[in-house]
């Protein structure tokens, strides 16, 4: 029986779905694989909780409510210093501060989860620094979660790669949010209602507008360039936001709310011009030359994102091997359950 430590920071929507699915799964695990998983510690804002014998996963909330408070210099250094074999860190946090810890676990031979876009698409030499930290040590670095939630995005791109095909061009609907929000924009008027439906259904980033200011979408781009082998850094993805100034400077999430309920006539006008023109707006990605860039475009019947549906995420491969038929991975883009079931499969790989 081979045993996984697991040292999970971050227990919100996306976190308390991957302990429901660890403790849903352990089992099956136990039966068909010789594997036995053990969530040695977890962390929220407020608190900490370690327990060697592993944290029971069916009173979780009580004993983290009752560990002790925080600290993140003291979880990273217990965590590294208990030196227990094939231990994992799984970052479930959008936190600039927890993303800089992963250095200190990969030196030591922790390997990394995260689906905390911040590591990967920060300056390219943090990302390029992680990578080879990660090759040095032999201690994995996995992200999956990073682009597409549950889809095997990264994966494949460098499936791709290293049996040798090329990339050319790629194209995107990489934000499921705002998929969500504009198949459900049908209505004038409605805008700001769906956009805070969609934060209360958690398919948005707490603060939605990172989704709708493009900024969300130009990282997963960027993300996919470095793949590649790209040394871009954000601005190399230009981004052309639909939203109007007054929505980008808001301050909170109530400012927000307010400033799109009063510039409802914006969204109304984007609406109505799609629909004369018998189109669907979809908020696109895309790179080609090393250069990426992302719009909300109104797309005609005849192309791929035309159909695509609620939360679904699409992107097209189009490389030296998938031409003029691109190569096409579609699904659900958003949501606690999907992006845990991704952070699961990255620790399974392992």
């Amino acid at each position: 029986m081979k045993e996984i430590n697991l040292f999970i920071t971050g227990v919100g929507n996306v976190g308390s779905e991957l302990l429901n699915q660890i403790h849903t799964q352990k089992k099956f695990l136990k039966k068909n694989f010789d594997l036995k998983i053990k969530v040695i510690a977890l962390s929220n804002t407020k608190k900490m909780l370690f327990d060697l014998d592993g944290i029971c996963l069916k009173k979780w909330k009580s004993k983290l409510s009752q560990g002790l408070e925080n600290n993140r210099d003291k979880f990273v250094n217990k965590t590294i210093n208990l030196w227990l074999e094939n231990s994992v860190f799984i970052d479930n946090t959008a936190s600039i501060i927890v993303s800089s810890e992963y250095s200190s676990y990969l030196k030591k031979g922790i390997a990394v989860v995260t689906c905390n876009k911040i590591a990967c698409s920060d300056k390219y030499k943090v990302y390029n620094n992680l990578k080879r930290i990660s090759k040095k040590h032999k201690t994995p670095f996995l992200y999956e979660t990073n682009v597409g939630a549950g889809l095997p995005v990264i994966n494949t791109l460098k499936n791709l790669i290293d049996s040798g095909d090329k990339i050319h061009s790629i194209q995107a609907v990489l934000s499921g949010s705002i998929n969500y929000i504009f198949n459900n924009f049908l209505e004038a008027d409605s805008f700001h209602k769906i956009v805070d439906k969609a934060k209360v259904l958690g398919f948005t980033e707490p603060d939605p507008k990172i989704d709708l200011s493009g900024i969300d979408v130009a990282r997963k781009l960027l993300i996919l360039s470095r793949e590649i082998g790209y040394k871009n850094e954000l601005e190399n993805i230009k981004i052309e936001s639909f939203l109007p100034d007054k929505c980008l400077v808001s301050n909170s999430y109530k400012d927000l709310f307010s400033s799109l309920k009063k510039n409802k006539n914006h969204f109304n006008k984007l609406l109505e011009n799609a629909k004369r023109n018998g189109k669907k707006l979809k908020h696109v990605g895309e790179f080609y030359n090393g250069k990426g860039s992302v719009s909300l475009k109104e797309i005609d019947e005849n192309h791929e994102f035309y159909n695509l549906e609620e939360k679904d995420n699409i992107i097209l491969f189009y490389t030296e091997r998938y031409g003029n038929q691109p190569l096409v991975i579609k699904g659900a883009g958003a949501g606690s359950s999907v992006t845990a079931s991704g952070v699961f499969a990255d620790i399974l790989k392992l």
